[in-house]
Parts: C-alpha cells; structure tokens; sequence
C-alpha cells in the first residue's frame, strides 16, 4: 500500500516531469523551426526578396507556434497535477485558475496566429 507521502513524492515526480517535457518540446520545436527556416532559405526557397520571404516567415512562425502551445499543454497539465495532488489550498487553486486562463488565451492567440482562424471555425478551402 502506497503511503501519502509516497503519493505525494510521485506526483511531484510526475508534475515535474511534465514541466520537463513542455520546456523541451518548446526548446526542440524552436531549433527545429529554425533549422526548417534556414533549409528552406538554403535550398533557394527564400531568395527573390519578399516573394520568398513569404514562404519563410509562414512556415517558420507555423512550427514554432506548434511547439508552444505543445509546450503550453504540458505546462498547464503540470500546474494541474501539483496544485489537485500537491498543494490542494484554496489559493493554490485559485492561482492555477489564472494561470490556466492565461495559458488558455495564449494558445487561441497562437492557434489565431498560426491558422488564421478561430480554434471552432471549419477548415478554409
């Protein structure tokens, strides 16, 4: 049988792994999209001035608001397991309210960015 302060030090292990995780993704996603950026200017995609820079900047912006709102996601599901497992305060709570509504409107924000759409709205044609 596992003991509370066993539970505890598990959901502190998982809740930091999570942060782990989302810090990752997001340090990976950027080198990634800019490795992406300068294949794609080295293959000759981004010269012709503004033309190519058009196809650039997109595809860029594009896989790098991908891994941030990844990013984001582990976060909050790490904010979510330390404040419900952790710190079960009525402040821990209240806190984790806020910060998961920051987080929520920075990734509509980003998905607005990214798709030039609300999340809800149906695929362009």
């Amino acid at each position: 049988m596992l003991t509370d302060a066993t539970m505890l030090a598990i959901a502190q292990m998982v809740a930091k792994g999570f942060e782990f995780a989302g810090i990752a993704v997001i340090v990976i996603g950027t080198l990634i999209a800019f490795a992406k950026a300068g294949a794609m200017v080295a293959r000759g995609l981004g010269d012709g001035g503004a033309a190519g820079e058009r196809d650039v900047v997109p595809a860029f912006r594009k896989t790098l608001g991908r891994s941030i709102l990844t990013g984001l996601e582990l976060l909050v599901a790490a904010d979510i397991i330390r404040t419900v497992a952790v710190e079960p305060t009525l402040q821990s709570v209240l806190v984790l309210g806020l910060i998961v509504l920051i987080r929520t409107f920075l990734s509509f924000s980003l998905e607005v960015e990214i798709d030039g759409r609300w999340p809800w709205q149906g695929k362009r044609e």
